[in-house]
């Protein structure tokens, strides 16, 4: 499965300078809040990414599976990967995920892949 998603970081720069750290604490761990440096690029990024993790789940973000339900990290090489809470993993037999997130000309986006393990309906 894969999902992809653009957010205009101009859209986000809004929002948090009308709502502040509020606004960032709805979609952001503290220790995401962190990884950006509070750089607006990685910001948007990151929301880009958990929303493109959503739709490669076919959930999107809603009841099912909230923001904060992902993890943005990074790896060693500074390359971004996600973590999802167990029960969500679990739900949808995820076996392996791949993310990508860039930021150029007022845009941040991102994909995301996620295979799941084949079971006798998912061949």
């Amino acid at each position: 499965m894969i999902g992809i998603d653009i957010v205009s970081i101009n859209r986000l720069e809004k929002l948090i300078s009308k709502y502040g750290d509020k606004a960032l604490s709805r979609f952001l761990s503290p220790k995401e809040i962190l990884l950006t440096n509070n750089k607006i690029q990685s910001i948007a990024g990151f929301w880009a990414a958990k929303e493109a993790i959503s739709k490669a789940l076919g959930t999107g973000i809603g009841r099912e599976l909230s923001f904060l339900d992902i993890k943005i990290k990074k790896d060693s090489n500074n390359a971004p990967y996600f973590k999802i809470k167990k029960r969500i993993r679990q739900k949808y037999s995820i076996k392996e995920q791949a993310l990508s997130i860039t930021h150029d000309g007022g845009f941040a986006i991102a994909v995301a892949i996620i295979k799941k393990k084949k079971d006798k309906n998912n061949v």
